[in-house]
């Protein structure tokens, strides 16, 4: 595994901590209101952790985690982010990656672990700092 990947993978087990602690706040008001125990599984922790890493690349290209592992998300041109590309690399990632991984773990990472495949789809490059 290339050093950018291992920092990578603290940043989002840094990122899955700060957004357990959020959904749990957030749980806390909504199970008065639904009682649907689905909700509170499967939706409300996927609706928070994307919340909270789509306003924070947004604003300024880093995570809670990417900032204390060194790391930021740029556009392949250097440009400012998108909101579609900030989408598209969630949504990928939380989806086909996986398949991806699974298919061809050699050939999952490029340029040293600055691009996976939900990078490639979205034209996006994580860079150390």
């Amino acid at each position: 595994m290339e050093p950018v990947t291992k920092k990578r993978t603290k940043a989002f087990l840094i990122d899955v901590a700060v957004s357990s602690v959020v959904t749990a706040g957030v749980e806390y008001f909504l199970r008065k209101k639904v009682k649907n125990e689905a909700v509170h599984a499967l939706i409300t922790p996927t609706v928070v952790m994307w919340a909270l890493e789509y306003a924070q690349l947004r604003q300024n290209g880093q995570t809670i985690g990417y900032k204390a592992t060194g790391l930021a998300l740029e556009n392949e041109e250097g440009s400012e982010l998108t909101s579609g590309q900030i989408l598209k690399r969630m949504a990928y990632r939380d989806t086909v990656s996986t398949f991806d991984y699974l298919k061809n773990p050699k050939e999952f990472e490029k340029q040293d672990g600055e691009i996976l495949p939900h990078d490639r789809f979205s034209s996006t490059v994580v860079k150390e700092l």
